[in-house]
């Protein structure tokens, strides 16, 4: 015998999710490892640590539950959010600073899971980005995979210059502001091209894959990330059609640098995006056009980061006004 509807959906419970979200980033991590060696194992492991170690100390110091929270798997979501934002190389302090910042500062000193208002990950980032923009900004070059070398570099001697590259966008910034713009809008920028064989394209195809297989289990849906990633392509297509020989094209845009780890794991965050449907698509679409006139004018070379905490401030006036009308009234 069959009731009759409506049926109640045995809720997701938090760990559930956590563990699906870490295992839809696993593509990009193997792209990662694959083109740019095991260092970013290295830091995913020291950030994952860290972020465990400052949860129990965090909630013990709160009287809550330990085991309950540390095992939720948030923690460890926004450790590795971190860990695949910061440069693989960088000095062991870099990522274990920011990770105690984010669980500390950006979550617990506002209440905990559920009450942030700004996304950990990222606000971790822009602290550590304005603090130490040089080592921010050195990453390994495809083809340093040796992990001896890797792991002196993050525990040992800084001798960067024969294994460190610029990214993609840090070579767009540098042509803006020297002018030297026509190779990016050409594509012969490192990595520009979709398929150029530096492994960033690989990495963003991955994390993808690893959005769309999340869309499928309904843990996220569709609304923040197309509309974040429609926002920065027509941005970028608008600008290019403009003038192609300074502005780099949509697959540039889209498949360097944080735009997929972005769309689909940074803006979704449930705490700290809006909820109404609405409200995700001005959202999104907000946080990918800032993101694409911070990496075209702004002083950084990747503007996702910065984007999510300014529109992490609207959310409240976004959800208020986006309300969807009661049943049955009229929306006033």
């Amino acid at each position: 015998m069959v009731n009759n509807s409506p049926f109640v959906v045995k809720a997701s419970s938090v760990r559930s999710v956590m563990l699906r979200v870490l295992l839809a980033l696993m593509p990009g991590v193997a792209a990662y490892v694959w083109f740019f060696g095991a260092a970013i194992l290295v830091q995913l492991a020291l950030a994952s640590v860290t972020a465990l170690a400052v949860e129990a100390f965090m909630l013990s110091l709160r009287k809550k539950p330990v085991m309950l929270f540390v095992t939720d798997g948030s923690a460890l979501v926004t450790a590795w959010l971190i860990a695949l934002s910061f440069p693989p190389i960088g000095p062991w302090w870099l990522v274990v600073i920011a990770t105690l910042f984010a669980i500390a500062l950006v979550k617990h000193l506002y209440g905990g899971l559920g009450q942030n208002p700004f996304n950990p990950a990222m606000g971790a980032f822009a602290l550590m980005i304005v603090a130490f923009p040089q080592l921010m900004s050195q990453w390994s070059a495809p083809g340093i995979t040796d992990l001896a070398v890797q792991l002196k570099l993050i525990f040992g001697l800084r001798e960067l210059d024969a294994v460190t590259m610029a990214t993609p966008l840090d070579a767009l910034r540098t042509a803006l502001h020297t002018g030297a713009t026509s190779a990016a809008a050409a594509g012969q920028l490192p990595g520009a091209g979709l398929i150029a064989g530096k492994g960033w394209e690989w990495v963003s195809a991955g994390y993808l894959l690893g959005g769309l297989w999340l869309m499928q289990q309904r843990i996220i849906s569709w609304h923040i990330p197309l509309a974040f990633l429609a926002a920065l392509g027509a941005m970028a297509g608008i600008f290019q059609l403009v003038d192609a020989s300074r502005f780099a094209g949509p697959l540039f845009h889209l498949f360097g640098g944080g735009a997929m780890l972005g769309a689909f794991f940074i803006t979704t965050d449930p705490v700290s995006a809006a909820t109404t449907p609405r409200g995700k698509l001005i959202y999104a679409a907000l946080i990918g056009a800032l993101t694409w006139v911070i990496r075209t004018f702004g002083a950084f070379p990747d503007g996702v980061a910065f984007s999510v905490l300014l529109l992490n401030i609207c959310v409240p006036l976004i959800d208020m006004y986006t309300q969807p009308p009661v049943f049955g009234h009229k929306k006033k």
